[in-house]
């Protein structure tokens, strides 16, 4: 007789249970008010809402940047709550790589310095840093930029140095925020279409945004409002809140 197979559920990258952050500015203010949201493994999830709806809030609490003032946050099956400052910081640079607006390159440092700096603090030998951060920025089309300084580059090779230096330790999850916001149309497009290669080689992408097309690249979008989730848009279609 055989066996009734059974579809098994997606492993969970990230969870967040009744998630609340409050400052204190005067009067309290509620930048996360009870968010739950579970974020499958491999998975293309963008986060979208207005100024002030608490993007930036959920990014650094999965970043493990900051702590919940109630609620659980879950990251590669921890608790960010239960984990000192140190070991939040060894999670954030095993498991999360970051890529911003910005860039956050280090002036004085040329592109295959600036991917292989978070390495540094794994302690892997610096033959292999180099190695692998020469791995990347070729993979991103900067094989031929390696010696160059960030002021030497265009924006969207400086994104694309960005976008190395998040993947130089193989991290379960990246997250971007507003990742395209200093690019022109076409750069844009190349460094989303990079997002959609590394997704599809099973890295988990969260990407916050603004810009309803580049959310579009997702296979779903969180929409926040005030603190709270408005809903969340499958983008065949089907609307799961």
């Amino acid at each position: 007789m055989s066996n009734t197979g059974t579809i098994s559920e997606p492993e969970i990258a990230v969870s967040l249970e009744d998630v609340r952050k409050t400052y204190q500015l005067g009067e309290p203010v509620h930048a996360l008010d009870g968010v739950s949201l579970e974020i499958p493994r491999g998975s293309y999830t963008a986060i979208m809402g207005p100024s002030g709806s608490g993007k930036s809030t959920l990014m650094n609490l999965v970043g493990c940047l900051d702590t919940p003032t109630a609620g659980a946050v879950v990251v590669d099956d921890k608790d960010v709550r239960d984990l000192s400052s140190r070991e939040r910081t060894r999670l954030r640079g095993s498991e999360v790589g970051f890529v911003f607006q910005t860039f956050n390159l280090m002036p004085r440092l040329n592109a295959l310095e600036n991917v292989a700096l978070p390495q540094l603090f794994q302690g892997i030998s610096r033959g292999d840093r180099r190695d692998r951060a020469r791995e990347l920025l070729e993979r991103v089309g900067l094989g031929d930029r390696i010696d160059h300084l960030p002021n030497e580059l265009s924006g969207g090779q400086r994104q694309r140095v960005a976008l190395a230096r998040a993947l130089v330790n193989d991290p379960a999850i990246v997250l971007a925020d507003e990742p395209s916001g200093n690019l022109d149309t076409e750069t844009e497009s190349q460094v989303l279409d990079l997002f959609a290669e590394f997704h599809g080689g099973g890295t988990t992408m969260i990407v916050v945004t603004h810009e309803r097309h580049v959310a579009e690249r997702a296979e779903r979008i969180v929409h926040l409002l005030d603190g709270k989730i408005e809903r969340i848009e499958e983008l065949d279609g089907v609307e799961e809140k």
